[in-house]
This record gives C-alpha cells, sequence and structure tokens, in this order.
C-alpha cells in the first residue's frame, strides 16, 4: 500500500503541476491543448540542459523557459492575432515532436546520455510514519504541485489578481468595461501555464527516468486537459483529479508487474481508458468559464 501511495504522488507530480498552469489558462477564458507540445519542449530543454551543466537545478529553469516560449508563441497567436485556439495548439504540439525528434538525433545520436536527476527529499520524522510516510518522502516535484495546489485556489478565490482574472474567463466585455486589461491577462495567464508546463516535462527526464525519449510525453498534456474538466475548473478538484490519474498509471504498473497474462498494450491504453470514462462521467454537471475558447476583440466604444 505504501508503494502505490508513493508511486501514485511521483506520477501525478508531473499532471498536477501541467493541469494547475491549464486552471489559469483556461479560467482567463483559453483553451491550449499545446500543452503536450509544450510539456515535451520542457522535457527536451530541461534533460539537454541538465545533461550539459551537471545540474538538475539548471535543468527545471531551463524547461520552465522552454515552457514559457513555446506559449508565448500560442499566447502571441490566440490572444494578440486571435487566431483559432484549437488550430495554434495542435501546431505547438506538432512542432515540438518534430524539433525535439531531430534535435535529440543530432545532439546524441539517438542513444541520450544519463541526466543527473532530482533526489528524494525526505522530511526528518514525518518520512518514518506507517502509511502516511511516503506523503513526505517525495522529490520536489510533488512538494511544488502540492503547495501550488494551494495557492491557486487561494489566488482565484481570495484575491484581486484572481478575481480580474476569472471575470476575463467569465465574460471578457464586461471586463474591460470595468477597466480590466484584458489581453494583458490572458497572456500573462498563458505565459505563467506554459512554464508550469514546461517544468512539468523536466520532471519526466530528471525525477521519472535519467534521459530522454521522443514523444515521452506520451499524452499526459492532454490528461492535463482532462484533469482540469474533471476536477470542475477548482484547484481542489484538479488536485484530487492528478491524484486519481495518477493512481490509475500506478495501478496499471503493479498489474503489469503481477504477470497477469494480459497483452502488454492493454496495460498501456489503460490510464487512457480511464480517461475517457471519468470525462464522460465528469462533463455532465461542470460549468466551464463562459468565454472559454472565445477570441476576443476590444469594441472601439470602451474607454
Amino acid at each position: 500500500m505504501e508503494a502505490l501511495v508513493e508511486a501514485t504522488l511521483r506520477l501525478a507530480a508531473p499532471l498536477l503541476l501541467a493541469a494547475l498552469g491549464e486552471l489559469l489558462v483556461q479560467r482567463a477564458g483559453l483553451v491550449n491543448i499545446g500543452i503536450e507540445g509544450t510539456m515535451l519542449f520542457g522535457a527536451f530543454a530541461g534533460f539537454a540542459a541538465a545533461v550539459a551543466t551537471g545540474s538538475p537545478a539548471v535543468g527545471v529553469l531551463a524547461g520552465a523557459g522552454a515552457g514559457c516560449a513555446a506559449s508565448a508563441v500560442f499566447a502571441w497567436q490566440s490572444v494578440v492575432r486571435r487566431s483559432d485556439q484549437i488550430v495554434v495548439g495542435m501546431a505547438v504540439n506538432l512542432l515540438a515532436l518534430g524539433l525535439t525528434g531531430m534535435a535529440s538525433r543530432a545532439l546524441w545520436a539517438g542513444a541520450p546520455p544519463a541526466a543527473p536527476t532530482v533526489g528524494i527529499l525526505a522530511l526528518p520524522g514525518l518520512a518514518e510514519l506507517p502509511l502516511l510516510g511516503p506523503l513526505f518522502a517525495q522529490t520536489p516535484f510533488v512538494y511544488a504541485g502540492l503547495a501550488l495546489a494551494a495557492c491557486a485556489g487561494f489566488f482565484l478565490g481570495h484575491t484581486r489578481a484572481g478575481l480580474r482574472l476569472r471575470a476575463v474567463g467569465e465574460s471578457a466585455g464586461a471586463a474591460d468595461a470595468e477597466g480590466v486589461p484584458v489581453l494583458r491577462v490572458r497572456f500573462g495567464a498563458v505565459l505563467v501555464g506554459g512554464a508550469l508546463a514546461g517544468v512539468a516535462g523536466a520532471a519526466l527526464p530528471l525525477a521519472l527516468a535519467d534521459t530522454f525519449t521522443e514523444g515521452m510525453t506520451s499524452g499526459r498534456g492532454f490528461i492535463a486537459l482532462a484533469v482540469v474538466i474533471f476536477g470542475r475548473w477548482r484547484a481542489a478538484g484538479v488536485l484530487g483529479a492528478a491524484l486519481f490519474f495518477g493512481a490509475a498509471t500506478a495501478l496499471q504498473f503493479r498489474l503489469q508487474a503481477r504477470g497477469l497474462g494480459i497483452p502488454y498494450p492493454v496495460f498501456l491504453m489503460f490510464p487512457y481508458l480511464v480517461t475517457l470514462a471519468v470525462l464522460g462521467f465528469a462533463s455532465g454537471g461542470a460549468r466551464a468559464p463562459a468565454d472559454l475558447g472565445r477570441a476576443y476583440r476590444r469594441e472601439s466604444g470602451l474607454p
């Protein structure tokens, strides 16, 4: 049981970080399905920087920077130029898949070296507790995700900036009429969301593995989108949904280890089948931000 709890938290951390970033983006009224590509850019940049410098901390910063840069492209096209958000997001995904694969083969000839990884940070005394011990013996990515979930909930519900961001997502026109800089708020939300997705991507080679492989995000960006919907656009809900999907993935690995005679591809499909089932269940009574996915064009009569 303790091993399952530990694996759940470890596997949920990248999903949680990416989903919290996407939560801010969607609360501002945008849908960034390019989160998969943003995570992949973060994974490659984080791995390459960690290998080059020998420092996983530098890798995490590089992942955040790469995610921010990728999201800036999305923000420029979707927020400023008002291009179709779905098309731009898919373009980011395809660009990331092609560029990172080409760069990986060019740099390491298809055999990337091992990278320095982020170690376990065990909290003295608490890590030895029965059953709850795994909660306090995790990588910094887990602690960061849990702390950011609390911060995101407080930010969205109890700060002026968070309320302005939510107002933009509910009615951009009304928020603009009240003096809220809609485009600036949306652009900033996308950049923050991209940085978190980049860190989530960097966690894959620096915490879950010690190498980079082409397409190593393996659909985690799309699961992060599902986590936001399943969490009903609330930070606490996103935390619970990320833990749920982390548990589903951890259970997949444990079932494989038991040698049940089930074909390997079935195990690989398990988290995604759970995603589809949960989305069908969760999307029924959920209410998305009213202006979600709508480009905003400022009316000439506004001050």
